[in-house]
């Protein structure tokens, strides 16, 4: 049976939701999966066949908290097999701009902590305006209406596409439970 662990960052919840679908995905095709924030606890990565690392971007970063992690961590998360779902709204823009902007930041997550995971994903999040305080409503109101989104701040709104994840972390766990014949894995985004 292959062990994998799930990390993840959240501020607003989504991306925690994000790790438990993508952990009760891998336990359904198998894997024992154990699911940990970052900053939670000091969980390790070593021991384990795969790991997934979540985080949601905000204001142009990742948490400090994956962050310290993901550093901390590096060099076991190099020698395993690993992705890493960055959670974001900007990919719903469909826009080349917000693309390369997007990669632009994931890419300086990566450089900045040393990880070169196999295989990346961008997700789209949520919108959960009734846990926001009023002033990041009203900012997250105007993102919104700038990109053509959702504005009604009554209600929370959820754009991730869970069968596209689902399907991603099946993927994710074959990959996993493949044997490894080369030194360092490719990285691939799907």
């Amino acid at each position: 049976m292959t062990r994998i662990l799930v990390t993840y960052g959240t501020t607003d919840g989504h991306t925690a939701k994000i790790a438990r679908v993508i952990a009760d995905t891998l336990r359904a095709h198998g894997a024992s999966v154990d699911v940990y924030q970052c900053g939670e606890k000091d969980c390790r990565p070593d021991g384990y066949d795969g790991v997934v690392v979540a985080a949601p971007v905000r204001g142009g970063r990742y948490q400090k908290s994956v962050r310290r992690w993901v550093r901390a961590h590096a060099g076991a998360l190099n020698g395993t097999t690993t992705t890493f779902v960055s959670v974001c709204l900007g990919v719903l823009q469909r826009d080349p701009a917000v693309n390369r902007t997007l990669k632009t930041i994931m890419n300086g997550f990566l450089a900045e902590t040393g990880w070169k995971p196999s295989v990346t994903k961008v997700v789209a999040g949520a919108l959960p305006y009734t846990r926001y305080n009023w002033f990041i409503r009203r900012v997250m109101k105007r993102i919104a209406a700038k990109a053509g989104g959702d504005t009604d701040a009554t209600r929370d709104y959820e754009y991730t596409d869970w069968q596209d994840l689902r399907g991603f972390t099946e993927q994710f766990g074959l990959l996993v439970a493949r044997p490894v014949t080369a030194s360092a894995p490719e990285t691939v985004t799907v």
